[in-house]
């Protein structure tokens, strides 16, 4: 049976930070149990692999820009699924009260070890990405000042808008194409899950997001 199923206010809180701010940072999101049902999960999967950017055809690695590991969720694996079913529930919500479009989500977990980092990135370019929503969700249960791992979001014009410590049970949430943002470096063990919810682009030569 489905659990830990997102409240109404959690929904409407979300909602409000991306209709007046384009951006959201909502500490203590997720409970505590569930928290660490995701963690234990991607702990324990032994399946991580080094990241990389771009996409398909232009995808690379380059450990100058993120050394970051990811694993993708899986939609058969039960916690996965309570995971994306909390954001699938988003992507109503968000569609039916801001006609945002947004056509279906993907995420991975991330683990960041000592001495990892992604310098500053945006999610996509205006009219070259299908990706519209950036989601982070924070993992880490023992996060302290000085472990590193923060999120900086900035403006369009380059301004600091917000620093985001890891800490467990945070939810990031934040439109792709206007915040450039940094993972600044780690210096202890950063586990998290970054997703995107995408609009469909698909045209008669095209399909995406592939289904």
């Amino acid at each position: 049976m489905q659990t830990n199923a997102l409240s109404e206010e959690q929904l409407a809180n979300i909602t409000e930070a991306i209709y007046q701010h384009g951006y959201g940072i909502i500490p203590d999101f997720f409970d505590t149990e569930f928290i660490q049902q995701l963690t234990q999960r991607v702990i324990e999967s032994n399946a991580l692999k080094k990241a990389g950017i771009g996409r398909q055809l232009n995808h690379q690695r380059n450990s100058d820009i993120r050394r970051d590991a990811i694993l993708w969720l899986n939609n058969e694996h039960p916690t996965d699924q309570k995971y994306l079913a909390q954001m699938e529930a988003i992507r109503v919500t968000l569609n039916r009260q801001l006609f945002m479009g947004l056509f279906d989500y993907e995420s991975h977990f991330a683990h960041y070890s000592k001495g990892a980092f992604y310098k500053k990135h945006l999610d996509a370019f205006k009219g070259r990405s299908n990706r519209v929503l950036t989601t982070v969700a924070y993992l880490d249960n023992h996060w302290k000042p000085g472990d590193g791992g923060e999120l900086s979001l900035y403006s369009e014009q380059d301004e600091l808008i917000a620093q985001v410590p890891p800490k467990a049970g945070t939810f990031v949430v934040f439109l792709s194409d206007e915040f450039p943002h940094e993972v600044h470096t780690c210096h202890d063990d950063r586990y998290s899950i970054a997703g995107w919810f995408r609009i469909n682009t698909s045209h008669s030569a095209k399909v995406d997001p592939p289904r």
